[in-house]
């Protein structure tokens, strides 16, 4: 995908990952909406974004509730025209510190679902009909090595991006005709307030910077179009195999 020109929509845009892609692909030419709740911290970003030369527009928003994602959408393509990306970063671990599953109360864990996945699942909704008519578009769902390893006390939240997985490859099989793209990528550990707030022990120095790996995920999505459709991708590894190549 052509980054430059592209109008893209980055949720859990007001720190960490989300806000780095935003500030990457604004860099590289997009025209660029970020969302999240905090309306503050997307002003912050889009100032940061608009300072360096960028284009970039902030839409407070929460993936948890119904009643935002149709207004959503529809902002963001009156902001940036008809969205061609959009990359579903914003989730939730739940409570902290992390519960055992059969310590989770049902409504943590449903809320857990309600952003991780649902949120996703409504938003593309929203969009990848305009997507289909005009024949392109992609869609990123952020993962987590959560998906595919049960990790003690992580349970919610892997849930919900194991099934976020899924959910990709069942939009590839259903899109696939159309020209819209759906993808799905693991960034890896990097050092976010999230990680910290999952791990606080954690040696931050020994995590990713979100800035590198939103500089890899931009290649990433630069060279979708030869990637098939509802693979799930490691981000650093992609990136240290496309270096090599």
């Amino acid at each position: 995908m052509q980054v430059r020109g592209t109008a893209a929509l980055v949720t859990g845009g007001s720190r960490g990952l989300g806000a780095a892609l935003a500030r990457e692909l604004a860099r590289r030419g997009a025209r660029v909406v970020v969302s999240a709740r905090d309306a503050a911290a997307l002003e912050r970003v889009v100032a940061e974004i608009r300072a360096a030369g960028g284009e970039a527009h902030a839409l407070a928003a929460d993936m948890g509730r119904q009643e935002d994602m149709l207004p959503l959408a529809g902002a963001a393509a009156a902001l940036v025209g008809p969205i061609d990306l959009v990359v579903h970063n914003a989730s939730t671990l739940g409570k902290v510190p992390l519960p055992l599953l059969l310590d989770t109360e049902c409504e943590d864990f449903l809320r857990v679902l309600e952003v991780n996945l649902v949120g996703p699942f409504r938003l593309t909704k929203a969009l990848a009909g305009s997507m289909q008519l005009r024949g392109r578009g992609l869609v990123v769902a952020v993962s987590s090595d959560a998906a595919v390893t049960p990790y003690e006390g992580w349970g919610a939240y892997g849930v919900s991006k194991a099934a976020l997985d899924h959910l990709v490859r069942i939009w590839a099989a259903e899109l696939g005709r159309s020209g819209v793209r759906v993808l799905s990528v693991d960034p890896g550990e990097m050092d976010t307030d999230m990680h910290a707030e999952a791990i606080p022990g954690a040696d931050r120095a020994a995590l990713a910077a979100p800035a590198d790996v939103a500089a890899r995920l931009a290649d990433l999505i630069e060279a979708a179009d030869g990637i098939e459709s509802g693979s799930r991708l490691e981000v650093i590894s992609w990136g240290r195999a496309a270096l090599a190549s």
